[in-house]
């Protein structure tokens, strides 16, 4: 082009200018808009290495490189262009031959120079500016650049059209040692060291003068340089920068790594070690920078505990100033640590690479203790390697999550997994010392006699090979070289204390009280005096009749939680009309899809309590007296813990006590109250204020070393603050002064008596909890004759186990990590709250502030200390109860919560259903509408009427169209009886739509098509038509649990995947045993009588791309099905489903967090998950983003009652919606929320033979009611110029805030604009066509027409038509054959039944390495024989088939000391 430019120099320069503006920047995450965050962005992967352990440079190892990342292609993934991948990088040897012959210039000897590539500005001008910076920086860290090429050879035509778009000007710069070694320290001017001069005044940072380099390491030198340009030019991205390795990475599919880099292409370009990985990214947003491996790591999993390691690295800074590996550097100039890419790998990236440049560690074991293995709970672990980790405990918490980590810095190699080994790490080592490792095995072609070993990484184990010693150190022998280094059990004994060793006895009941009350008690005690004395106070704090009799009565008599069903129907905490408690704004978040949840039951020994709190040390600087903290080991003080950390003082642990509390003249007085209006002013803050500033002055003044929050003081002249704003709050100000390493906070807290009271206060900073008044309310628990010190003790052990599991919905493994985490998601709270206290938090709804909060806290203050005169005479004093606010049961009492679910609504409703009255519905339509104005986010907006014209009903799609859109939730056979499961399908058969199976199972009688007649349930009699069904067209699958056969598969229209529940998002299922009977036990598989309580559905789930490889084992299962993914709405729920989509999902359920029948501890249903408005609209929105709007067909679900909520559904982005409570109801349910029981009185949830003979449920019922519904929507839409569903999907623009919400002070200010953006107008580097369709119409290319098993269908041919014997005695198989047996079961099943064929009849030999899932939903009849090795999920759902697998006859290793399958 700009040879056709005839014009003058200078409008050439300007020319070319505009062509270069056009690339724009490589990392094209959009901004934050509407509901998408990209800070949710989350990724997975395909991890590989491959070495040889002599150091033997060779072009094999670059060739199988790029075989090994090709053959892991399915482990990532394309973006919405086909063309397009997430990201591939691969990080090898320096090769030193292959840079003399490639470089114009002449270079140092090999390893006395550094190189690196760099992805810079395509703008000319911008480029030269950042070049010009790189050496600059260079020169004053002693370096200088010999040389570059500039820019490197690459093919850009292999690009797809995103990665074109932002493709940066690479270049390969190469760096040596200066003669002088010599920096000015004047010189460095960076924004760093200004904000760190500002930030600590130290004397250090204003010194001028030199300080010497030269006695540094070259890689010390480099990562000071790196460190530099990353603070300092955000315009340049540095790859790596090393003497040893060198990155090559971009923004790829796998296929195109080898041919963009021409370098990789090179024959004389060798190495001897060779670290891939391919990306799984949960967007298509181009992102060149993200793409792995990173410098020293390559990841494959998620960091859970980020946040929580963000903020604790972000506070160590401050005692990081010095390092003796950096010499006299004042180290203030290179942070942040964190260089704020985005990515959980890259910050974990940074922390590595400082640690090793810190020196005083080598690689490994700066990976053992940012990765431990679990050692809190192993008794058999040799005491000095329990001693390393303890001691490595006091200096850094776990970084949680599911990980494989492959980690080099050019000396070593290693490999490690998480705690819990949730992900796949598979090896062989050859017979000429190479060391192949990836994610799963058959990536790269060995023949079998070279192979000498097989194995695989496990839970917490490490791989090492020290490529000066030339071979690989198994994991006991180099774990021990650093655990013996030390005498790090002498460390722990000197310095370290631990709590329990350190409790006095236990007191007598009058002196526990005393301790508990904070006062004299004369004998003998009087417990009525005692509760009258406590009564206010619990009033004040917010405890009630119910929560005691409903959550801790349970708690004490029983040692555990209880259970609770039917969901969660009150308002969120933002739109009550009552005093809420701060806790009430938070709902806990939960793995799903993208990382898995962990089973706290199955996988005890992997969790733990155990924490280290007070001051912490320099982490570059490890000493003997970096242990010196106290251990505490369970986060729930009993009154001996928190006495014994009070006499901590005497061994150097000084205390202060900080008032929670603030002066009710304070809160009441008009004239503070007007004078803080007009300054703007809050009491709440203000009082936060003074705690923080009187924290900072205990810690640098008064050398303490805890903090304890008390509500001591709290009474009828103080009032208290919540406890949980005051941690937010301090936790944050320390973080930011910088102080948060110097102590523990403490909380001696009277507002804490929830399980979710606890998780939010240790989620947002608090080291522990001392719930004073929680252990004084017990005195209350009626029906215990326990003393008071076992009721203690059993409520105790109940609040820390469900702790636990808290913790392991997000798949978290240790408090220390889950500890200032912040895995919370607040709803309805202010920005300047937000801001305040809980900085980090996920958040959404901007709403109420901190006068609402205020006021809150004064009504509370009125109803424990009311304005009134003497009782009335039949009124005794000492029998006031507790008030009753009907949290968890509708009450009929003005001064109560609003239900969705009360007594008039549901007799409407049936009534409506059973007459099909038209009159009917519409009363209890206008009911439940009122009610969702009160409880639900819905019922706070309001349609867009006067925007639109209005068109005659007739016109609208028919209501006969329209419920074809329906189905029923996922309600398992098991939960609720047979005669109310099999109605349900049966009316949404009848209508067009579908009923779900739930994760129950089915039994196969129905799957059979009825015939005319009648059929009885329970005391009704259905009348049939010849062609009913009550087969359920979705049947869902938790884990392959629960009856999941390929009979099961075989007889769905569609798939449902269950990755959460709504009732209980990271939590499995509970069915008691009671409910394990008959015909539910063998439907399930189960033992009759056994409670099933399950683990979290798809624990077994690592990542993203074992999603999509479930949707294809599926898929293969049952060619016919749409495969459908279940999740629950969360904050980052949009970019979840984005990667769900790009897995191939056909059709996504976004869930609400108001559940349903399912049986769940309380503070699951209470305090999990989001509204599903929230859920939807995100998940729309991110999918007009990505371009992957119209591949997947999106529902709801959540308490959807009326026409109205259908058409709220289908404006925020439905195409269908799930009913579960609704078509209940209509079946005959009251709601009596005893699901869990086995006693409903009407026989729709019970397993109670009598009860279900109380049964009076109709189809006809649902029918009706379905069809009105519908109706009502047709007139909606008709008011709002609508014809057909299509067009009603995702318009926002016809929904608006209603205008009388500014009248109530709480909701006045919630702001719905980010919810009610239109999808359409957000904006990302990907261009979506104007007029693209907002729904579904293009379906998912699940690439079946070239797997193996059709291959064998040919081959078996004889078998599946004529029953004849088939052997195919040499079939070759590679590890990109998945789900192999799959299809070929689905046949088998569908002509011949459950039975399938006789043994043996399909008989195939296979040779090599089977894919994932190899004998996926196997049939009987078919054996698969493997001469070779399995990968992950093999015989999966085995459904009667057999699987035979053993090592290559040629294979030299011993079959019992090699890992061939799993």
């Amino acid at each position: 082009k700009l040879a056709e430019i005839r014009c003058s120099p200078s409008r050439l320069r300007l020319a070319r200018m505009a062509m270069e503006k056009e690339k724009q920047h490589w990392d094209m995450i959009p901004k934050r808009q509407g509901l998408y965050d990209p800070s949710n962005e989350k990724d997975a992967c395909g991890v590989g290495a491959v070495m040889d352990m002599k150091q033997n440079a060779s072009r094999k190892i670059l060739t199988d490189a790029c075989d090994m990342v090709v053959r892991m292609t399915h482990r990532g993934a394309k973006q919405a262009n086909e063309n397009d991948g997430d990201g591939v990088g691969i990080l090898i040897s320096m090769p030193d031959d292959f840079f003399r012959s490639s470089c114009p210039f002449e270079l140092p000897p090999a390893s006395e120079y550094g190189v690196g590539n760099f992805f810079l500005p395509q703008q000319t001008d911008v480029r030269e500016d950042c070049i010009k910076l790189i050496a600059r920086l260079a020169r004053k860290f002693g370096l200088t650049v010999v040389g570059s090429r500039m820019p490197l050879p690459v093919n850009s035509k292999v690009l797809g059209p995103y990665a074109q778009a932002t493709e940066p000007y690479i270049a390969q710069i190469f760096m040596a040692e200066q003669d002088d070694g010599v920096m000015m320290e004047s010189e460095v001017s960076d924004a760093a060291t200004k904000r760190a001069k500002t930030a600590r005044k130290s004397k250090r940072s204003q010194e001028k003068g030199s300080v010497s380099l030269g006695n540094l390491p070259l890689e010390t030198k480099l990562f000071l340089v790196r460190r530099a340009i990353a603070l300092r030019a955000r315009q340049v991205f540095v790859c790596s920068l090393s003497s040893r390795t060198i990155n090559y990475k971009g923004q790829f599919k796998p296929d195109q790594l080898f041919e963009y880099y021409l370098d990789l292409k090179s024959p004389t370009c060798t190495a001897y070690l060779a670290v891939v990985h391919s990306r799984f990214s949960t967007n298509s947003f181009p992102s060149w920078n993200r793409a792995h491996p990173f410098r020293r790591i390559a990841h494959n999993g998620e960091i859970n505990t980020l946040e929580g390691n963000r903020n604790q690295i972000k506070a160590r800074e401050a005692l990081m100033h010095h390092a003796e590996s950096f010499g006299d550097l004042n180290l203030e100039m290179f942070f942040p640590v964190d260089e704020d890419i985005g990515s959980d790998s890259a910050l974990l990236d940074n922390v590595v690479e400082l640690l090793l440049a810190g020196g005083n560690r080598d690689l490994a074991e700066v990976i053992m203790m940012v990765i431990p293995e679990a050692w809190q709970n192993a008794e058999n672990m040799e005491p000095e390697k329990r001693a390393f980790y303890k001691y490595q405990s006091c200096l850094m918490e776990p970084w949680d999550g599911p990980a494989l980590v492959a980690f080099t810095d050019g000396l070593q190699f290693g490999a490690t997994l998480d705690r819990n080994g949730l992900r796949p790490g598979r090896f062989y080592i050859t017979t000429d010392q190479r060391l192949i490792l990836a994610s799963e095995v058959g990536v790269v072609d060995v023949p079998d006699e070279q192979v000498s070993y097989k194995g695989r990484l496990r839970p917490g184990k490490m791989l090492l090979v020290d490529f000066k010693e030339g071979r690989m150190i198994e994991d006991t022998e180099l774990k021990m070289r650093y655990a013996t280094a030390r005498p790090y059990a002498e460390y722990l004994a000197d310095h370290s204390i631990d709590i329990k060793a350190r409790l006095a006895e236990a007191p007598e009941e009058t002196r526990l009280l005393e301790d508990l009350l904070d006062e004299d008690i004369a004998a003998p005690v009087d417990y009525k005096v005692i509760q009258h004395r406590i009564l206010p106070l619990l009033k004040y704090f917010n405890y009630t009749y119910e929560k005691m009799e409903m959550l801790v009565a349970p708690m004490v008599k029983e040692g555990h939680e209880p259970l609770g069903s039917m969901g969660q129907d009150m308002p969120l905490a933002c739109l009550s009309r009552l005093p809420r408690m701060p806790f009430d704004y938070f709902s806990q978040l939960f793995a799903q899809a993208t990382n898995p949840p962990i089973d706290p039951i199955r996988e005890a020994n992997v969790m733990s309590l155990v924490c280290p709190i007070g001051p912490e040390r320099n982490l570059l600087e490890p000493a003997p007296e970096s242990c010196r903290r106290i251990f505490l080991d369970e986060p729930i003080l009993c009154q001996r813990r928190f006495n014994a950390v009070l006499e901590l003082e005497a061994d150097g642990f000084p205390r202060a006590v900080l008032d929670m509390t603030y002066p009710l003249t304070e809160g009441n007085s008009r004239a503070r109250r007007a004078d803080r209006a007009i300054s703007g002013r809050s009491l709440i803050k203000e009082r936060l204020d003074q705690i923080c500033k009187e924290a900072e002055a205990a810690i640098s003044v008064d050398g303490a070393a805890i903090l304890i929050l008390s509500h001591r003081r709290a009474g009828e002249d103080r009032i208290p603050l919540n406890s949980l704003l005051a941690v937010g709050a301090l936790h944050q100000h320390l973080i930011a002064a910088k102080l948060r390493t110097h102590v523990a906070i403490i909380v001696e807290a009277a507002d804490a008596y929830e399980v979710h009271h606890f998780c939010l206060l240790l989620g947002f900073g608090a080291d522990a909890v001392f719930p004073y008044l929680c252990y004084l309310s017990l005195l209350r628990i009626r029906g215990c004759d326990y003393p008071l010190d076992k009721r203690i003790e059993n409520f105790r052990h109940a609040a820390q186990f469900s702790i636990l599991k808290v913790m392991s919905k997000m798949g978290i493994s240790c408090l220390q990590s889950y500890k200032g985490a912040q895995l919370f998601q607040a709803i309805g709270l202010g920005k300047d709250v937000i801001e305040r206290c809980f900085a980090g938090c996920k958040w959404v709804l901007n709403g109420v502030g901190f006068d609402i909060l205020a006021q809150d806290m004064l009504e509370f203050h009125n109803q424990a200390y009311p304005a009134r005169g003497p009782l009335p005479p039949l009124v005794d004093v000492d029998v006031e109860e507790l008030d009753d606010f009907g949290e968890y049961h509708f009450r009929s009492i003005a001064d109560s919560e609003i239900h969705m679910n009360t007594p008039d609504v549901i007799y409407k409703m049936q009534e409506a259903a059973r007459e099909n009255s038209t009159e009917a519905y519409k009363l209890f339509a206008e009911w439940q509408n009122k009610i969702t104005e009160q409880t639900e986010i819905r019922g706070q907006l309001e349609f867009n009427v006067d925007a639109v014209d209005a068109i005659p009903i007739e016109e609208v799609e028919p209501a006969s169209e329209i419920v074809k859109r329906f189905c029923t939730g996922a309600v398992s056979f098991g939960s609720i009886s047979d005669e109310a499961h099999r109605a349900m399908a049966l009316a949404m058969n009848r209508v067009g739509g579908k009923s779900n199976t739930g994760e129950g199972g089915e039994d196969p009688m129905r799957f059979k098509p009825l015939h005319e007649g009648t059929m009885e349930a329970g005391a009704a009699t259905w009348e049939i038509f010849e062609g009913d069904s009550v087969r359920s067209k979705i049947k869902q699958v938790a884990s392959g649990r629960f009856g999941v056969t390929a009979e099961y598969v075989a007889n769905a229209d569609e798939l449902q995947i269950k990755l959460a529940q709504g009732a209980k998002p990271g939590e499995g299922g509970e069915l008691p045993g009671y409910k394990v009977i008959g015909a539910i036990a063998t439907t399930r598989n189960a033992t009759p009588g056994v409670g099933l309580i399950s683990p979290p559905p798809h624990h077994d789930m690592y990542s993203i791309e074992d999603v999509a490889q479930l949707i294809m084992d599926l898929k293969n299962a049952n060619t016919a099905a749409r495969i459908s993914v279940k999740l629950v709405a969360r904050i980052g729920i949009g970019v979840i489903a984005s990667g769900v989509v790009k897995g191939k999902a056909d059709h996504l359920t976004i869930s609400g967090m108001s559940g349903g029948t399912g049986a769940a501890k309380w503070s699951s249903i209470k305090h999990c998950g989001l509204p599903w408005e929230i859920g939807l609209a995100e998940t729309h929105q991110t999918l007009v983003l990505n371009g992957l709007r119209d591949r997947v067909t999106l529902q709801t679900d959540g308490q959807v009652r009326t026409g109205r909520d259908i058409v709220m559904a289908m404006l925020l982005g439905a195409e269908e919606i799930a009913m579960s409570t609704a078509p209940l109801i209509t079946l005959g349910c009251i709601m009596m929320r005893k699901c869990h029981l086995n006693t409903c009185p009407v026989g729709v949830a019970t397993q109670d033979p009598e009860l279900r003979k109380k049964f009076t449920g109709q189809p006809q019922h649902l029918i009706n009611y379905l069809f009105l519904v519908a109706e009502e929507a047709r007139e909606i839409m008709a008011s709002l110029g609508i014809r057909k569903v299509t067009e009603i999907i995702g318009r926002t623009d016809l929904l608006r805030p209603k205008a009388h919400l500014k009248d109530n002070p709480k909701m006045a200010d919630l702001d719905f604009s980010d919810l009610l953006k239109p999808a359409w107008t957000m904006e990302s580097g990907i261009s979506v066509a104007k007029g693209t369709p907002l729904y579904c119409c293009m379906p998912q290319d699940h690439e079946l027409a070239h797997v193996l098993d059709q291959k064998l269908l040919t081959k078996a041919t004889a078998a599946l038509e004529d029953g004849e014997k088939v052997l195919v005695p040499k079939q070759p198989i590679k590890n990109v054959d998945r789900s192999v047996g799959g299809i070929v079961s689905c046949e088998v099943i569908r002509k011949y039944g459950p039975k399938g064929l006789p043994d043996n009849t399909i008989h195939i030999k296979f040779q090599g390495s089977s894919g994932q899932s190899f004998g996926n939903f196997l049939a009987p009849g078919i054996t698969f024989e493997l001469e070779g090795d399995a990968n992950d999920y093999i015989g999966k759902a085995l459904s009667g088939g057999i699987i035979v697998v053993y090592k290559p006859s040629k294979s030299p290793f011993k079959s019992s000391e090699a890992l061939i399958a799993g």
